[in-house]
């Protein structure tokens, strides 16, 4: 691994630490229960699905977000001690109760999360990698001689598989890149080292664009007090996209749990003997990654690291994730003039500068990430479909992860934290006045 042992980590690091700097609140005392009402009430009321370009996302109308205290106690505070959550699944919804952690919001760690909000993304972060890696680890450790043979068998039959769609083009695309050495090094360094640091720079930006620069009451470079300049989708965005990794991740663990796949790689083993080895070889797949020529890195070069997990790959299913929320991100008001050129008697709408940076790099991004993962031998092609498949119910369906607040309500409660809402901490945005300028602009 080399460098990249040390390089790696430290670099997750400044980002976890530098995104908890650059998102930091200039305010130390919670806003008014009027602001923090009319705050909430606003994002309550707005659906992502309303202001999004791209695929739907969970939405308020399903009932999940909201919450109402209970009356009948209160706290010396003047804050009710107890709420009622609305959970529900498809169809079925209902009440639970949960405790109002608002009660604790003057003591010392509920302050420093009001000062540092990012700080409780770096706990879901790591809460749901390091679930997700332990239970990679788990499966690595109890593996069985029997489950290598499965995962080969499973490779070859996705082999069969693509060569039938007229899929199978893993083996000409690593021949490419190995007859361009210097493309082949900088593909095996962007394969090793971009899915988790580029993920988490990408939840670093995201929180700044739709919840950091909505910050009504806060001054910021180039944002003067009481104005809003991120995204108008705001706080409901970036907590769905955070769900979707989740989903993600907890999607692919149940797969490559039941469906052992042997990544290309690991195909030209001489060791393996019988007609299938011989098969496996055939192919001629090269590891471009491990080994002394390689970039291996420190997430996948350790004995708790499951090697046979190709499928679903959550290096696409994550790239496509974050490419289309950039693609389709909505942008504030003076980022999103088109213009219009006239072409003999047609007239056609250029989207912003903005706009099409957004689409260039939204679409470049997993081209890129899907790139490296064939040529380096990393993923099947069917792999990276599945990543997509993966990607999209995640999209889709992360709203269930909301099922789970009331027991982050409780323990909040055990450990006399409050974590505050993003909704408190920013302003009203003009969603109707985006709503309007994206019909003028279509029409």
């Amino acid at each position: 691994m080399g460098a990249g042992a040390i390089l790696e980590p430290l670099v997750v690091i400044v980002l976890l630490f530098g995104g908890t700097w650059i998102n930091r609140s200039a305010g130390s005392f919670p806003p008014s229960r009027r602001a923090r009402r009319k705050s909430t009430d606003h994002y309550r009321g707005a659906s992502p699905d309303s202001i999004e370009s791209g695929l739907s996302s969970p939405t308020p109308k399903d009932g999940l977000l909201k919450d109402r205290p209970l009356s009948p106690s209160s706290s010396h505070f003047g804050l009710e001690t107890w709420r009622k959550r609305r959970v529900g699944l498809l169809l079925w919804t209902a009440e639970v109760t949960s405790p109002n952690t608002a009660i604790f919001q003057d003591r010392l760690l509920s302050r420093l999360l009001r000062k540092l909000p990012f700080l409780a993304e770096c706990w879901y972060w790591a809460l749901v990698y390091w679930t997700y890696q332990l239970g990679r680890a788990f499966t690595a450790v109890t593996l069985q001689e029997g489950t290598v043979d499965v995962a080969r068998k499973h490779a070859l039959k996705l082999i069969e598989i693509e060569q039938a769609l007229g899929l199978f083009w893993e083996v000409p695309i690593q021949q490419f890149f190995l007859g361009h050495p210097l493309l082949m090094k900088w593909t095996n360094w962007i394969y090793s080292f971009i899915h988790i640091p580029g993920t988490i720079a990408f939840l670093v930006w995201l929180y700044y664009y739709t919840i950091t620069r909505n910050r009504f009451d806060e001054s910021q470079p180039g944002k003067p007090r009481g104005t809003t300049s991120g995204s108008p989708a705001g706080p409901l965005l970036y907590q769905a996209r955070r769900r979707t990794l989740a989903v993600c991740n907890l999607l692919a663990f149940v797969v490559f749990t039941l469906w052992p796949c042997m990544p290309p790689r690991l195909l030209s083993d001489e060791d393996v003997q019988g007609p299938e080895g011989k098969l496996a070889r055939s192919y001629g797949f090269v590891d471009t990654v491990h080994g002394a020529e390689g970039a291996g890195s420190v997430w996948t070069e350790n004995r708790f690291c499951n090697q046979y997990a190709a499928m679903p790959s959550l290096h696409f299913g994550y790239s496509l994730m974050i490419g289309l929320t950039i693609m389709t991100i909505p942008l504030p008001a003076h980022q999103r003039v088109s213009t219009r050129v006239r072409i003999g008697p047609f007239g056609v709408h250029i989207p912003s500068r903005q706009r099409l940076a957004c689409l260039f790099l939204g679409f470049a991004y997993p081209f890129i990430i899907l790139a490296a993962i064939v040529a380096t031998a990393n993923h099947f092609i069917l792999d990276a479909v599945a990543g997509a498949i993966v990607c999209t119910l995640g999209w889709k369906f992360n709203g269930i992860l909301l099922n789970l607040i009331p027991v982050e309500d409780y323990f909040l409660w055990v450990v006399r934290i409050h974590k505050p809402e993003p909704a408190e901490m920013v302003g009203p945005l003009d969603i109707e006045g985006w709503m309007d300028d994206c019909e003028a602009e279509t029409a």
